[in-house]
């Protein structure tokens, strides 16, 4: 068989995948696994951190089960996340003291309002990239030591442990050997001071969150430490990156400028700005890029979008108009339009430009005309329209026009929102004959780890604007309309 086959192991919000690529980075094996989503209160979002791991070790061995291959087939493994999902464990037992927080919780909303009285933006921008919002992992951690009986106590006394999917998974693989996370997740944790590529000890301080309790912080593309876990034991871990920043980089936007859009349970625009730190003016964040070189930051504006994909969960598992998501696409192209319908998806918040984590989802200008097709159709738009405002401000940080876009994700393959994506932003959108761009980031990061290179991935459908510039004004005036009201 060979030593020359990577593995991508993807722990995503609601499942775990491995994927095993051949030299040539063509995917011959996958295995997805789903577990669930657990919502203890209004605005509340959690994993068990059981299902985490079991979940993506036993997509591991499916994978290779499929194969009939061993750990030796494998020349090394790379990692990519959900970002901000927050784990707090016992060092000794590896035993987590509260179910992991995921990134859509709100729960911390009270700790970041007290963080903007005290006129913390400015200084958090400024060193973390971020805004202050409970996304990001740092209240996440505050929220947990200051709920769990004695976690500040024992954190301090360097009983616990915090990190993101990736630190805990790394933790796992190695049987508690590594303690480390890579510079993209450390990124977003609202703790990281992505100049000098350090813990910041002013937030670690304002926070109540002892530095002994957080992970050595690497380049993306590195040596991590060898698995020993036992049906991947001795294979190398060799590269990590959150899940955008990897989809990124498996997309191959390597220059300044490149672009793309994922779409899955959210969507997240990317822009590769290499060595240039742009601060944003209209609520984008400034993140880490999966670097290759250590002590050397490559910057990337990003705007993300709370509901994508989930939405079309929610009209199936909630509403029950869909039997299956992938009937969405089929039933909005089969009408002309939503008749006037709108919806604006803010059901835990309205992420960047607006960042208003205390609006809910709306739905606008329904009549006893309306049927489920017309809301459908307007899920599908929602996501669009969420993307292009994201895209419009990404420019004037930029100051100049971004005009080669990538998308990959699972909506991706929805050619009826790829169509309206274009004729929104009026650009041409290109995607990928492999769309699973994150996987593939992590097995490419692997690959350079050890000095190897890929040829170019091709694309396998562009998609033009196919509409007017008065259509597209009569389109974005409904979208505008439905947020002004829900903003007032």
């Amino acid at each position: 068989m060979g030593l020359n086959y990577f593995m991508a192991l993807d722990q995503g919000t609601t499942s775990s995948r491995a994927m095993i690529f051949d030299e040539e980075m063509r995917e011959i094996a996958h295995c997805s696994l789903t577990y669930p989503q657990y919502y203890p209160q209004n605005g509340y979002v959690e994993h068990n951190p059981e299902d985490l791991i079991d979940t993506i070790f036993h997509s591991a061995l499916k994978a290779m089960t499929e194969l009939r291959i061993t750990a030796e087939d494998i020349k090394a493994i790379g990692i990519t996340n959900q970002r901000e999902t927050t784990l707090v464990w016992d060092k000794k037992t590896g035993k987590c003291i509260h179910n992991a927080i995921v990134w859509q919780c709100r729960r911390t909303a009270d700790i970041c309002k007290r963080l903007k009285e005290e006129d913390m933006d400015e200084y958090i921008q400024d060193t973390t990239g971020l805004v202050i919002d409970p996304y990001f992992s740092g209240t996440k951690v505050k929220w947990l030591l200051d709920n769990i009986p004695d976690a500040r106590k024992r954190a301090y006394n360097g009983e616990l442990l915090f990190g993101t999917v990736d630190t805990y998974l790394l933790w796992k693989l190695t049987n508690g050997k590594v303690f480390a996370t890579d510079y993209t997740n450390a990124s977003r944790t609202m703790l990281f001071n992505i100049h000098t590529l350090d813990w910041d000890d002013t937030l670690l301080e304002k926070l109540d969150i002892p530095r002994c309790m957080l992970p050595k912080v690497q380049a993306s593309a590195s040596m991590y430490g060898e698995c020993e876990y036992p049906w991947l034991s001795g294979i190398p871990i060799a590269g990590i990156a959150g899940d955008q920043q990897g989809a990124l980089f498996g997309q191959e936007c390597d220059k300044f400028g490149d672009m793309k859009i994922t779409y899955g349970t959210g969507a997240f625009l990317l822009l590769n700005t290499k060595e240039k730190f742009i601060k944003s003016k209209h609520g984008l964040v400034t993140t880490l890029g999966a670097g290759t070189q250590p002590g050397h930051p490559e910057y990337v504006l990003e705007g993300s979008v709370f509901m994508a994909g989930a939405i079309f969960q929610w009209l199936r598992d909630q509403l029950g108009i869909l039997s299956d998501v992938k009937q969405a696409s089929q039933i909005a192209s089969s009408i002309k339009s939503t008749g006037g319908v709108c919806m604006v998806p803010a059901f835990t918040g309205l992420g960047a430009p607006h960042w208003n984590a205390d609006v809910r989802a709306t739905i606008t200008g329904m009549t006893r005309a309306t049927t489920a097709k017309e809301i459908i159709r307007a899920a599908e738009e929602a996501v669009a329209f969420q993307c292009y405002d994201l895209f419009k401000v990404m420019e004037q940080d930029l100051q100049q026009e971004i005009n080669h876009i990538r998308v990959d994700g699972g909506a991706s393959k929805d050619d009826f929102l790829m169509q309206f994506q274009s004729d929104l932003l009026n650009r041409e959108v290109e995607r990928p004959t492999y769309f699973e761009s994150t996987a593939r980031g992590g097995a490419r990061l692997a690959r350079q780890t050890l000095g190897l290179t890929e040829k170019q991935q091709k694309v396998e459908k562009s998609f033009n604007a196919t509409i007017s510039d008065d259509e597209r004004k009569e389109h974005l005036k409904r979208w505008n309309n439905a947020l002004n009201l829900l903003l007032k």
